[in-house]
Formats: C-alpha cells, sequence, structure tokens
C-alpha cells in the first residue's frame, strides 16, 4: 500500500497534503492517471465520483477515436478495392480486428430466393456453418435481415427472442459459436447482408461495439455497392464496345463483301472465267478454293488444294465429301471439319460445286457471303460456258453425223475435221461407245471430249457416242478410254482402225456398231476391246475379218513352237479335238504311247494357258483349227 501511495504521490508532483483534494484530483487526471488511481485517492467521495466520470468519458472519447481511425483506415482500404470479393473479405477481417471477436462473417441478400445465404467469413472452421443460407426471421441473422435492425446476445441458444431452426442451430453449434452480435448493410434502403461479429464463449456486446459494428457495415454497404455499381458500368462499358466492334466488324465485313462483289462482277465483265473467280476469292480469304462441275470433275482451283483425279475427266475426291452432299441444293456455305462448301446452281439446275479449305480462321458472316457471292459469280460463268461448249458440242456432232453418214464434200469434211483438231491424212481410229443410261448420254459425251483431249472430235449419232482419234492401235485406245470413263459405270467401248480417209468412217461406224453390241451380247459390258479381241466373234461382226490374224492370235505360240523345234503339237491338238478329247484314243490315232500324249498337252497347256480346255477358249482353239486348214500354205 506504501508504494501504491507513492506511485500516486508521484503523479500529483507534490506532497499531497499541501493541496486541496479537488486539484489532486484534476492534477491526477491531468497525469492520465487511471481509475484505480482516483478511487484509491484520499478525497472527498462526492468529488471522487466526478473524477471517475470525467476519467470514463476520457477513456470512451479515446476508444471512439480509435475506432474512428480504424473505420477511416477502412474506408480507404475499401476504396482501394475494386473486386466485389476483395471488399468482402476485407470487411469480415477488420470486422474481427475491431471487436476483437474469434471469428466475423458476412452473408448477403439473394433477391431471387429471398434469403441471405454466407458469403464471406474469416476465422470459421465449419464448412457446414461456411455453406449456411438463412430465411429472413429464422434466427438472429434472419431476424436482422428481416427487421433491417442490428441484434446481439451473449448466449445465443439461450436467447429465446430468435426464432431457432434445426438447421441454424446445427450449422452454430458446428462452428462452436455463442456470442453473436449482427447487424444489417443498408445503403440508402438497399438491403445488401448481414454483418456478424461471433465468440466460441460468451461475451456481452456493449453498445459502443454494436454501434461500432453498425458503422463499419454502413460503410461496407455503401463499398459494396458502390463497388458492384462500378463492376456493372465496366461489364456495361464491356458489352458497349463488344458492340461497338461486332457493328464495326459487320459494317467491314459488308464492304468487304461489296468490294469482293464488284470485283467477281468485273472479272465476268473483263471476260473472266472460274479459274478468275477461285484466283480472286484465295486473294480475299486465302486458303484454297476448287470449282467441281455437276459431274465432279474439277474445273478450276486456286491455291495449295488437294490433289485432285489425276486424269482428265475423272471424279474428283472432293466432290464426295459430306459438304459436297448438304450444300449443292442449299445455295448457303455449309462446313464438314475443316472444309466448307457451297452449291453451284441456276435456277434449280445444279451446275457444280464450290468448295473451300485451308482458312486460317473460320469464315464469318461478310465471308459466307463473299464465297456464296462467288458462287453465284461462277454459275453465271459455268453457264455461259455450258453454253458456249454445247453449242460448240453440238457443231462437232453434226460434223460426226456427216461423217459417219458420208454427207457431204469430201475436202470440206476434211477442213472441218481439222479445225476440231483431228488431222484426216493421219491414221485415226473410231471408238463407239455406248452406255446402259441414255438419260446420261450427254454427260457421256462431255466425259469422252475430255479422255480423248485434243486428239479427235466427239459426237453422237443414232444414239451411239462417237469419237474420231489420232491413234494406230484401236484396242488400245478402247480399252483406255473405257478405263476412264470406268467412273460412269456401264460403258462399253468398241475400236475400229486404223483408218487413213474420211471415206471409211460409215463402213467403220457400222463395224464398231456391230462390235460394241457383241460385246454387250458377250457379258463384255463396260470393257473396251477392238473387234479383232473378241475372238471369232470378231470375224462375225468385223466389216473385213481378218482370219490370219485370228489364226496367228489363237495358236501362233504353238505354231512358233513347232516351228523352232521340229515338233508338231498342232497336229497333236487336232487330234485330240477329233478324238473328243482322250488322250488314250489321241494316242492311237498318232501312233504314240498315251505318256507321249500327256507330255505334249502338258506343253500346249504351258504355251496356250491353263484355261485352254474350257469351254469358251476350247471353242476359240477349234475354231482357229479349222480356219488354218483353209488358209493357203
Amino acid at each position: 500500500m506504501a508504494s501504491r501511495t507513492t506511485d500516486i504521490t508521484s503523479k500529483l508532483g507534490s506532497e499531497p497534503g499541501s493541496e486541496s483534494a479537488a486539484l489532486r484530483l484534476l492534477r491526477l487526471l491531468a497525469n492520465n492517471g487511471t481509475v484505480a488511481d482516483i478511487t484509491e485517492l484520499d478525497a472527498p467521495e462526492t468529488e471522487r465520483d466526478l473524477a471517475l466520470r470525467v476519467r470514463e468519458d476520457f477513456d470512451r472519447r479515446r476508444r471512439r477515436e480509435v475506432e474512428l481511425s480504424a473505420l477511416v483506415e477502412t474506408a480507404r482500404d475499401l476504396a482501394s478495392l475494386s473486386d466485389p470479393n476483395g471488399v468482402l473479405d476485407a470487411i469480415v477481417r477488420r470486422a474481427r480486428t475491431l471487436l476483437g471477436t474469434d471469428l466475423a462473417y458476412l452473408t448477403l441478400f439473394d433477391p431471387e430466393r429471398g434469403d441471405t445465404y454466407m458469403r464471406a467469413t474469416d476465422g470459421s472452421i465449419s464448412a457446414e456453418f461456411q455453406s449456411v443460407r438463412l430465411s429472413l426471421g429464422d434466427g438472429l441473422g434472419g431476424l436482422a435481415a428481416k427487421t433491417r435492425k442490428a441484434y446481439w446476445t451473449a448466449d445465443y441458444f439461450a436467447d429465446h427472442r430468435f426464432q431457432h431452426t434445426g438447421v441454424i442451430d446445427h450449422a452454430v453449434a458446428d462452428e462452436g459459436i455463442v456470442a453473436i452480435c449482427g447487424t444489417p448493410l443498408i445503403a440508402v434502403d438497399d438491403f445488401v447482408g448481414v454483418l456478424f461479429a461471433a465468440n466460441r464463449s460468451p461475451r456481452p456486446f456493449t453498445h459502443d461495439e454494436v454501434a461500432l459494428l453498425s458503422s463499419l457495415a454502413t460503410l461496407a454497404a455503401v463499398s459494396l455497392v458502390q463497388v458492384r455499381a462500378l463492376a456493372e458500368t465496366e461489364h456495361a462499358l464491356a458489352a458497349l464496345s463488344e458492340a461497338h466492334e461486332t457493328v464495326r466488324r459487320h459494317t467491314a465485313g459488308v464492304e468487304r463483301a461489296a468490294a469482293a462483289h464488284d470485283r467477281f462482277a468485273d472479272l465476268v465483265l473483263g471476260g473472266g472465267g472460274a479459274d478468275d473467280i477461285t484466283k480472286a476469292l484465295v486473294d480475299l480469304l486465302g486458303g484454297w478454293a476448287v470449282v467441281l462441275d455437276d459431274a465432279g470433275v474439277r474445273r478450276s482451283e486456286a491455291g495449295d488444294s488437294p490433289d485432285g483425279a489425276a486424269d482428265p475427266g475423272d471424279r474428283d475426291p472432293l466432290a464426295d465429301d459430306p459438304p459436297g452432299v448438304t450444300a449443292i441444293g442449299s445455295g448457303r456455305l455449309s462446313q464438314h471439319a475443316d472444309r466448307y462448301a457451297v452449291g453451284i446452281a441456276a435456277g434449280h439446275e445444279p451446275l457444280g460445286l464450290l468448295v473451300l479449305g485451308g482458312l486460317d480462321l473460320p469464315p464469318d458472316d461478310a465471308d459466307r457471303r463473299t464465297v456464296e457471292r462467288a458462287a453465284m459469280v461462277t454459275a453465271l460463268v459455268l453457264l455461259f460456258e455450258r453454253q458456249t461448249t454445247e453449242a460448240q458440242q453440238q457443231m462437232r456432232t453434226d460434223l460426226v453425223a456427216d461423217l459417219v453418214a458420208g454427207r457431204g464434200d469430201r475436202a470440206e469434211l476434211m477442213t472441218a475435221a481439222r479445225a476440231y483438231g483431228l488431222d484426216p491424212t493421219r491414221p485415226f481410229c473410231l471408238l463407239a461407245l455406248v452406255g446402259d443410261d441414255s438419260a446420261r448420254r450427254r454427260a457421256l459425251v462431255l466425259s469422252t471430249h475430255a479422255a480423248v483431249g485434243s486428239r479427235g472430235i466427239v459426237g453422237e449419232h443414232d444414239g451411239v457416242v462417237v469419237a474420231l482419234v489420232t491413234d494406230t492401235n484401236p484396242g488400245t485406245l478402247a480399252t483406255s478410254v473405257s478405263a476412264r470413263l470406268g467412273r460412269t459405270g456401264g460403258t462399253t467401248v468398241a475400236g475400229v482402225g486404223p483408218l487413213e480417209d474420211v471415206a471409211a468412217v460409215p463402213a467403220a461406224f457400222t463395224e464398231a456398231v456391230r462390235t460394241v453390241r457383241a460385246m454387250i451380247a458377250l457379258g463384255h459390258s463396260g470393257t473396251g476391246a477392238a473387234a479383232a479381241e473378241l475372238g471369232f466373234a470378231g470375224l462375225v461382226v468385223g466389216s473385213e475379218p481378218d482370219v490370219g490374224a485370228y489364226v496367228q492370235h489363237t495358236l501362233g505360240p504353238l505354231a512358233a513352237y513347232d516351228e523352232a523345234r521340229r515338233t508338231d503339237l498342232v497336229g497333236t491338238l487336232e487330234s485330240y479335238f477329233a478324238a473328243g478329247g482322250s488322250p488314250r484314243h489321241t494316242a492311237t490315232l498318232l501312233h504314240v504311247h498315251v505318256n507321249t500324249v500327256a507330255q505334249r498337252l502338258e506343253r500346249v497347256g504351258n504355251l496356250l494357258g491353263p484355261s485352254w480346255q474350257q469351254p469358251d477358249r476350247s471353242l476359240e482353239i477349234q475354231l482357229a483349227l479349222r480356219l488354218r486348214r483353209l488358209m493357203p500354205r
């Protein structure tokens, strides 16, 4: 007690007996004396109580000053945040620090569901508590949200002012909360949520603490609303900027599409073709572009397009891609994988397909319009080219018909043939082509023209496609053209020649027609051959059958072997057929051992092939043996 008195005396600065009690109390207050110092000072009770009230007022003002400083600092911190999530986390951290509670948390109002949900916590350890929702009126927080007034309790579970629910009470118990203080976040008339400070042990909240939490809640509500407004403004500005960019791109696209259309129109007016359009399209969009006609044959291309068909007239693989199927009749650009296609049509008549690929970016609306315009312009070009081609083809067909019928002046016919690429002074062959679909005859004429190229002329006469081609081997030529036309299916080609005068064309046509019909009758549809390659049938249908060539073609290997080795395999074969195909009877006729006959027949098989005894081949061989006897030796 003596030391305590000494401490008080030091604060007074003089002996206690030398001053009045009031002066000593004032001096003690001036020297920051504590409540305990004032209580222990020897002074009248009235004066001491007055000094205690002054001391408590000083302490309250000092606390208020600290709290105001903290609020100012909080306002400064919140003003520096632009993320709503960051504002919420900063609010609960500062509330916990200022009130010195175990935890602080904040719920936000959900206008769609009409309740509040946990949004931010500081010091919380329960996952269940962090995900709880509070209906308006339920629990302390629900009541604060409903009435928009602050509520606090030193012992939540013992406080019956609040409507306890199983979900809320279980979540609060799981967190271990006992004392709670909650105050609503209100900015003007806008209810935002509820701010809480809580303790895990009983704690009475003072009015000053409640006021401090309320001030913090008001500040937080204003900051949160401002940040939300700022975020909404930024979002609106971003949306406006995006809309502006969309309009700009659309405008630029329209201008680009209009410029492309003008360029396409200039190309057409300047006499440009499909090649010029595809090149212009690649210049505008990049990548590659290919134009296919209605038969799937590549007409033009630009850029590094995939390899198409190697031979003229062959169907291009691009025509079989899925975009081709969907785009032909739509007139709109369609997509499959990394390729795009649009149909080329005049009215309801399909003329082809425009295929694009290798683009760095998918085409936008303006690019799509550009491609579709390119298809429309290409349709005009192809239609004009088709009309021109059909007119030229009609002239070629008229010429072929005159040559086949033997009409007109020979000199004029030769001049006309030379104008279309056939030099009648050089050996040429005549091909007759018959398809199984008469409706596709026009396409067959064009495909045949593409297959023979500049070596001849192609036309049509009496339902048969006719080609006059500079060549000396009708069989090889017919086989080659048939192979190139294999995609049309069922096209049979017969070749006659070589011819050396246009006067021989009528007879060659007659022979070719007989040959092609014989090929179909013999089951050789879809192939190509000359009459001489049909065996004995060729002797029947040929206008000038070459018996010697037929015999040589059939028995040549045997005759050459006999002449080189002085054997008689041909005679053995004659005896074999005369004996009804019996080796034993053949041996009797030849006066040799049956083993000798077997060895000779084995040699015949090696020379003529293993199928020499098959019925069709056997018939050919027997006919050749009989004709050989009729030939002069």
